[in-house]
């Protein structure tokens, strides 16, 4: 873990947990790890506001909506950008995957998302890809004084796509339809039959709705 968390946490006293886990590089990869609900992860980001930093912490399942962050800096959306890494190292000191969640370190504001602030506790970035730190949050809140917006709009996960109940029953039915003809001469009346081609239904329609 980075010194300067480790002294923090001795200074200020705040309780935590630390957690080790495999090195991972976002929060996403955190959940699925530890295996936790995306909800229950904190990603943290620093974005730039036009000449000025800021800490923005929101649940792993969550991305920023950018027009309304910057509301809250009372900023055009345009303004509000996430600096790249020669930014962030150059002026906080941070190297690639090593921001942690306390913006009292680095001396700029934090703001959390309202649905991660309605948590009990939440595993933070500690600044360590192989360790986290769980902690109460609003215990988090109260010791970086941070501020609360509603910011965060679902990110979609991507799902495997199952084997329904209607598909079932199309094969079935071509199982059906073989076991009818068995031992019996095919002619073009049963040819026919198989190459009926299966009407469309419900299973067609949610097909061509997922691929667009």
């Amino acid at each position: 873990m980075d010194k300067k968390v480790q002294n923090y946490l001795k200074k200020t006293n705040l309780s935590h947990e630390l957690i080790p886990h495999k090195k991972v590089y976002t929060a996403y990869d955190a959940s699925q790890t530890l295996k936790m609900q995306p909800k229950q992860i904190v990603k943290s980001l620093i974005v730039k506001v036009k000449n000025n930093f800021a800490l923005i912490l929101l649940s792993a399942d969550k991305n920023i909506d950018f027009k309304k962050l910057a509301k809250q800096f009372n900023a055009k959306p345009i303004d509000v950008k996430i600096p790249d890494e020669k930014v962030l190292m150059k002026k906080l000191g941070i190297k690639p995957g090593t921001a942690h969640v306390f913006g009292e370190i680095y001396k700029i504001p934090v703001v959390i998302e309202k649905d991660l602030a309605k948590l009990n506790d939440a595993v933070f970035s500690s600044g360590d890809l192989t360790q986290s730190l769980k902690l109460k949050v609003n215990d988090f809140i109260k010791q970086q004084k941070a501020e609360i917006a509603q910011f965060g709009v679902v990110k979609k996960f991507k799902k495997a796509v199952k084997t329904g109940k209607k598909v079932q029953k199309v094969i079935k039915k071509g199982v059906k339809d073989i076991k009818k003809t068995k031992g019996k001469k095919l002619n073009k009346k049963n040819i026919k039959k198989l190459l009926k081609p299966v009407k469309k239904s419900t299973l067609n329609k949610k097909t061509n709705k997922k691929n667009k």
